[in-house]
């Protein structure tokens, strides 16, 4: 799809879920607490520290959120899925020929890749702030996720040419094993209709991690790394919501 193509998409969605809070039905059916299960889909580009190893990258999400009815603040948790395809630290070039192949068990070359791989795990609160129309719960979204993020370098290796340097758990000699603390934040929009019929939320998401590499040694560099690194995502995140909604008595649940 051409960026034409997500730009069509991105308005479509925004005009829909506009459409949808102007309406009038005075019996809206998506008053009380509301229990928040959501997927999630996101695409990052990374900072700090974390732009020297590895390019732009995606995640998946799976969540649980609760949001009240007054007030609606938010609180819940989730955990997201990070991947991506650029590698822009070779830690297998000490491994590679003057042609920058690696030689397997049977002499020719072997097709190894090298790929980014990760997750976040989170705990959430927030607010969702209503805007101007009869949807009072189509508005601003604010969340503040403390959690703990880590990544490494994932070594996809030759099904045809097995190389003895990366048989096994000498993997985790280049693997580059780095996690730690994390805090993210985001702001978008939130709409849960009142027909019940489109529920998502759409918006920038930022994330500071301070990791450390967890190996005790790397192969590559013949050394433990000891450095105090500071990783930055900053994307773009939809979620679609599957709304499951509270009585005012606490005692009926509906969708």
């Amino acid at each position: 799809m051409s960026k034409y193509g997500y730009t069509f998409l991105l308005c479509t969605i925004l005009f829909c879920s506009w459409g949808w809070a102007q309406n009038t039905d005075v019996f809206a059916r998506n008053k009380g607490d509301v229990l928040m299960p959501h997927i999630s889909y996101a695409v990052h580009t990374p900072g700090g520290d974390l732009a020297d190893r590895f390019g732009n990258n995606f995640s998946v999400g799976l969540g649980l959120e609760w949001m009240t009815d007054q007030s609606n603040w938010i609180v819940g948790f989730s955990g997201q899925f990070l991947f991506g395809n650029t590698v822009k630290t070779d830690v297998l070039a000490q491994l590679r020929t003057d042609a920058g192949t690696i030689i397997g068990n049977s002499r020719l070359p072997a097709d190894i890749g090298l790929r980014e791989r990760g997750w976040i795990a989170q705990a959430t609160i927030g607010k969702h702030i209503p805007i101007a129309g009869k949807n009072p719960r189509a508005g601003i979204r604010l969340t503040l996720s403390p959690g703990l993020l880590q990544h490494r370098i994932r070594i996809q290796g030759d099904p045809q040419q097995a190389v003895p340097q990366l048989l096994g758990g000498y993997k985790k000699g280049y693997d580059r094993l780095s996690n730690g603390l994390s805090i993210t934040e985001f702001i978008g929009y939130q709409l849960l209709s009142m027909d019940r019929r489109m529920n998502f939320f759409l918006g920038l998401e930022f994330t500071q991690a301070f990791t450390a590499n967890r190996r005790d040694f790397d192969f590559d560099t013949r050394m433990k790394d000891e450095t105090k690194r500071i990783d930055l995502l900053y994307g773009l995140k939809l979620g679609w919501i599957i709304p499951f909604y509270t009585g005012k008595s606490g005692g009926d649940i509906y969708y």
